[in-house]
């Protein structure tokens, strides 16, 4: 367990510590939340990966966010509806769930036809060996030179070649980001919460996504600065002659050498979060803080950062890529 450790800059304050009571902060004092939280899959068997957040983070977090204020919470397809659950259970209101849509997703299957050979206690054939093409990590192709030769096997059995290349699961393509807000105070009209909080509006204007160059503005009275943003951010372009997307690629694995954090947001992506559901001046709060995506898009768009890691070395990675952006 690590110890609990403080550090604070006028621009961001860091706990090397559990987010569990959040004692620190005052109730009522952050205007957005946005976190990564494990997501209870047990990712590549990361101790940190074996449950959902217990319920307690979300209602310390509820207290201590404004009336009115917004908060994005990443999750997993499997089990998001549960989180869903627990978030409402705390009071929060489930506004919308975006979908972060990517193209290199890692497919987590396996051929079935291989296994039932193995269950029938047959050798599968041999039919080549694995190449390394493209790589998600930095200097990938010599990292992996140590899986050349790697064998492709073909099912032998006659039940293994029916079911050759079946498995268990499609290759994921988006990672759903749930929308929540903390009710406005009761009694107050939206804009009257906005007025005496600073919370309870989406931040469209600043996350509009801006016209190309020479495209054409369709729609009734286009907005100069550009479309909405929709509740899909996508890597690729996509557009069917209106819709436009955000578009934001995945980080490459260890792009920063110093950074190995394994599930490491993009930046581009963290700061188009972090433009939406606050403003200018606000306090973005990161329970799950992991090695500092969140504080980059807050500190680099004008907004205050309070986030919490309890794995020291995350914690120290977090802490090196904020004071690199300040």
């Amino acid at each position: 367990m690590a110890t609990s450790v403080k550090y604070s800059t006028p621009s961001f304050t860091l706990f090397n510590k559990s987010c569990f009571d959040l004692v620190e902060l005052d109730s009522c004092s952050i205007d957005a939340l946005i976190t990564d939280p494990p997501y209870g899959i047990a990712f590549q068997n990361y101790r940190w990966d074996q449950a959902l957040p217990h319920p307690q983070i979300w209602q310390d977090c509820y207290r201590v966010m404004k009336p009115g204020a917004y908060g994005l919470v990443f999750s997993a397809v499997r089990l998001m509806h549960r989180v869903m659950v627990a978030l409402e259970d705390t009071g929060f209101d489930i506004k919308d769930v975006l979908f972060w849509s990517f193209l290199n997703g890692m497919p987590k299957s396996r051929d079935i036809g291989l296994d039932i050979d193995r269950e029938l206690a047959i050798s599968s054939r041999i039919v080549g060996e694995y190449q390394y093409v493209q790589g998600y990590r930095k200097n990938g192709a010599a990292h992996y030179k140590a899986r050349k030769g790697k064998p492709i096997c073909e099912p032998a059995s006659d039940v293994g070649k029916k079911y050759k290349g079946a498995g268990t699961g499609l290759k994921p393509a988006y990672e759903p980001i749930i929308l929540i807000q903390k009710p406005t105070e009761k009694g107050l009209r939206i804009a009257q919460n906005v007025i005496k909080y600073g919370t309870g509006a989406l931040n469209l204007e600043e996350t509009r996504i801006p016209f190309e160059k020479d495209e054409p503005k369709v729609g009734h009275n286009p907005h100069p600065a550009g479309r909405v943003s929709a509740n899909l951010l996508r890597t690729v372009p996509l557009a069917d002659g209106y819709d436009k997307f955000f578009l934001i690629p995945k980080v490459r694995q260890q792009k920063e050498d110093f950074n190995n954090h394994p599930t490491v947001k993009p930046v581009s992506l963290m700061e188009h979060l972090v433009k939406l559901i606050s403003f200018s001046g606000q306090t973005v709060l990161d329970p799950f803080a992991g090695s500092g995506s969140t504080g980059i898009g807050a500190l680099q768009n004008n907004r205050k950062f309070v986030g919490y890691e309890v794995e020291k070395a995350y914690y120290d990675i977090m802490r090196k890529r904020l004071h690199e952006c300040e």
